[in-house]
């Protein structure tokens, strides 16, 4: 259900960024458009995982480092029977992790200091098992696509808004006409767009919890995100980047917010992510 939720709004996302390409340049604007976005989502792919790493000061470990982590890293993999991913810690005392790599091959894990010190053996092991959920279901090439359709859309959106601002020059008719394909293009689909990238973002952690629930102890894996959001709400993440958040197993910023945070949130509510995990505990057994 999770897999079929993302491929109906990847369709929908790739369908708004080609109407906008059609609106200002027919079928050729749809081509440019979408020749465009396969340009930079090659890019992101590729170079995601080195940027976010170096971003956060990353620091490679192997067993002589980690023995411990490097273990129940490599225990997980081969339940999983997918390639050992390099394993990266994060110097911070805020616990969090997250995945990233353009495919299970090249899979890299990352976990913060803080982590390992909060968590416990068992549940340290639920959120690395979500981690490499995440990479055996290549959500990092999921993300990335996303990401870029919709920044492009966005892109076209703030080009339009600068057009129409110093553009004069039309008739009444013209403006009249080409209103309602302004208004679409530069309020209506950029917003469209980041909800439908925050939907697969939501639904993608939810396929993680699941396939990271049967690797490991769905009830550790609740237990770990209760624990990881409740730093979340009474810290933020000081090393934590808005472009990177929808990495992470706990949003770093779950503490800011109002009454619309869960319409723009990045994660499912834990509440509910916990509540799945479970009814996957009870059926397991």
């Amino acid at each position: 259900m999770n897999s079929l939720k993302t491929s109906v709004l990847l369709a929908v996302l790739t369908g708004l960024l080609m109407a906008i390409g059609n609106m200002f340049g027919g079928s050729s604007g749809m081509m440019i458009m979408l020749v465009f976005s396969l340009v930079m989502n090659f890019a992101s792919y590729w170079y995601s995982d080195k940027i976010v790493l170096s971003m956060y000061g990353a620091r490679e470990v192997g067993v002589a480092q980690a023995p411990d982590l490097i273990r129940l890293v490599s225990n997980l993999a081969q339940k999983a029977k997918m390639p050992m991913p390099k394993v990266y810690i994060v110097e911070t005392d805020a616990p969090n992790a997250f995945a990233t790599g353009r495919n299970p091959e090249n899979g890299v894990v990352a976990v913060t200091t803080g982590i390992m010190r909060v968590l416990s053996y068992e549940e340290l092991e639920g959120v690395v098992a979500h981690e490499l959920a995440h990479i055996k279901n290549r959500d990092t090439l999921i993300s990335t696509v996303v990401a870029t359709l919709a920044g492009v859309i966005t892109m076209i959106a703030n080009i339009a808004q600068w057009a129409a601002i110093f553009g004069g020059g039309r008739s009444d008719d013209e403006d009249n006409g080409g209103m309602l394909e302004l208004v679409f293009t530069i309020v209506l689909a950029p917003l469209a767009a980041t909800l439908i990238q925050l939907g697969i973002s939501r639904t993608r952690e939810y396929l993680a919890d699941e396939t990271g629930g049967l690797l490991s102890n769905p009830l550790a894996l609740a237990s770990a995100l209760k624990k990881i959001e409740y730093y979340a709400k009474h810290a933020v993440m000081p090393e934590a980047k808005p472009a990177t958040s929808h990495m992470f197993i706990i949003n770093p910023f779950s503490g800011a917010g109002g009454w619309m945070v869960s319409l723009f949130s990045t994660h499912p509510r834990t509440e509910e992510r916990i509540e799945k995990l479970e009814a996957l505990a009870k059926k397991m057994r």
